[in-house]
């Protein structure tokens, strides 16, 4: 069976739900996941980065995490209120959660499974990146390679996001379209740090596309409840055999620079990239250097195990 060099979104039944993926790059390259943030669609990673990565000779999947776009949206978990972070953080009191990590880890070895894929490079970014670090503990013999971008161990001693960005995280949802395209546009003003035009010109598009694709508040309040109640992974990362490649932006706002730096440490023989300027966002101008870094990674990895 001859599959086409870019297969359109499609929907497949995994880990007993269902994911949304779409696949770029020729279907007998090696296999790149790419697993998105709190929140975010996978479409957060822009069409064009995703040819770009295939173009340097891989199998590129994207696809939707559980409870945002177009996979399977679950039910339970209250609207986390400032009472219950401040219990967790001072009374070290656990927050409740309808699924953790590992059940979107399991979701991500799930779309493996129904693709038929043995092993993946996996790229993670912010959350996606923790869900990466949970499959490379829990499922090593999935992971060929593992790039852990702007993320975090779940380390509580990690500096908290700065006062803008929490504050943004914490926002209630946008009532209108009008007020959602509004928010998209500052919260990755806030995120990107910094004047990035590319990015700000194609910020109302991306609202759209967003929007068009359909959002899921509650759905987000679950996946923050998920990464809260499921701690640190630190002391288990440090059994991570996969090669791992760490970027980090050395001026992010919600990930702070200290969590690429804790996970870097935390992993055996991990490499770290502190990206000058980049913030909690992957900005068109740092692409070239971005998609580098990740198909040396891949491409060394791959040489090495053969």
């Amino acid at each position: 069976m001859n599959l086409p060099a870019h297969q359109p979104p499609q929907i497949i039944r995994a880990n007993g739900i269902d994911l949304c993926y779409e696949i770029f790059g020729d279907p007998t390259a090696e296999p790149l996941l790419l697993i998105m943030g709190l929140g975010a669609q996978m479409i957060h990673w822009d069409d064009e980065f995703c040819r770009q990565l295939a173009a340097r000779g891989f199998r590129v999947i994207r696809f939707d995490n559980r409870d945002i776009g177009k996979s399977s949206r679950l039910s339970g978990g209250k609207r986390l209120g400032p009472i219950e972070l401040l219990k967790m953080r001072f009374l070290k009191i656990p927050v409740a959660a309808p699924y953790r990590l590992i059940d979107m880890a399991k979701d991500t070895v799930g779309l493996m499974d129904a693709l038929g894929i043995k092993s993946a490079h996996l790229v993670g970014a912010s959350m996606g990146g923790m869900i990466a670090q949970e499959v490379a503990i829990s499922f090593p013999q999935r992971v060929r390679s593992l790039t852990s971008i702007m993320s975090t161990t779940g380390n509580p001693k990690i500096p908290p996001p700065t006062r803008e960005a929490a504050a943004m995280l914490m926002a209630p949802p946008p009532a209108t379209k009008e007020e959602y395209f509004e928010r998209f546009a500052k919260t990755w003003k806030v995120l990107r740090v910094g004047s990035f035009p590319e990015d700000e010109a194609l910020d109302a598009s991306r609202a759209a596309r967003t929007f068009e694709r359909g959002l899921n508040p509650a759905g987000v309040g679950r996946q923050l409840r998920a990464i809260l109640a499921s701690g640190s992974r630190k002391e288990r990362l440090h059994s991570v055999t996969a090669p791992t490649l760490v970027i980090h932006g050395t001026v992010d706002p919600l990930v702070r620079p200290e969590g690429g730096k804790d996970t870097a440490a935390a992993i055996p023989g991990a490499k770290l990239l502190m990206v000058e300027g980049m913030g909690h966002a992957l900005p068109i101008p740092m692409w070239p250097q971005i998609i580098g870094a990740i198909a040396e990674h891949a491409h060394g990895a791959a040489t090495k195990a053969a």
